[in-house]
């Protein structure tokens, strides 16, 4: 039996990589860190703005009513999940990135002010251009039920974010029996050191991060367990 994969992203990602996960015969267990809560925000003037940053698609799914004030501006999206929760919101994706803010920031046709839309615990970036965050949405941790069980079975970690890396660290007290599969290397970073092993996806989407998962439990494509 391959090592279960331990999927701690929020809903509904968890449920969709788990998914993807089960798709190429790996064990999926899912095991949310955060909760999402919507929060009540002000919606400014979309004609100050040249265009919408969306680093999380929770800013989508959340934002309530208020997002569609901003249908008519571009949408520059890091990542695949960020990208398809705009598209399926109605937006017009501009770019979608893999390279975090300063790749989006680089594609930008010309310097503009943009707007953010995010949650209450943002990772610090450097824009160069003048950027306007609003929480739209919180992300409040939890301790995931059966978690020490398990922590007992050896698992990859999914790490999707650099928050769920600094809290799945914080809750495990021996890091020398599990894996990490990071989304980036930030993400890798904020984990800190002491794991079993440790990789970072080659782009920051689901089919790159599951492939060196997969790698990790010593599983090859061509593999009778799959």
């Amino acid at each position: 039996m391959s090592r279960p994969l331990l999927v701690l992203r929020p809903e509904p990602g968890n449920s969709r990589t788990c998914m993807a996960a089960q798709a190429r015969g790996l064990i999926a267990i899912a095991a949310p860190l955060f909760a999402v809560k919507p929060l009540e925000w002000q919606v400014p003037e979309a004609s100050a703005y040249s265009g919408l940053l969306v680093t999380s698609a929770n800013a989508i799914r959340h934002g309530g009513a208020g997002v569609a004030a901003f249908r008519g501006l571009p949408v520059y999206a890091v990542g695949e999940s960020s990208a398809h929760a705009a598209r399926a919101a109605g937006f017009a994706v501009a770019h979608e990135g893999a390279g975090g803010v300063s790749e989006i920031i680089a594609h930008l046709p010309s310097p503009g002010r943009l707007l953010h839309l995010g949650g209450v615990d943002v990772t610090p970036f450097e824009a160069g251009i003048p950027v306007d965050h609003i929480p739209v949405y919180k992300s409040e941790a939890r301790h995931p039920v059966d978690l020490e069980h398990w922590l007992e079975t050896r698992p990859i970690a999914l790490l999707h974010s650099v928050r769920a890396a600094q809290h799945f660290a914080a809750l495990v007290a021996d890091r020398s029996q599990i894996a990490i599969a990071a989304f980036s290397a930030a993400i890798a970073t904020a984990a800190g050191i002491g794991w079993e092993s440790l990789a970072v996806a080659a782009n920051p989407r689901d089919e790159d991060l599951l492939a060196i998962a997969q790698q990790l439990a010593g599983i090859r494509d061509d593999d009778p367990r799959l």
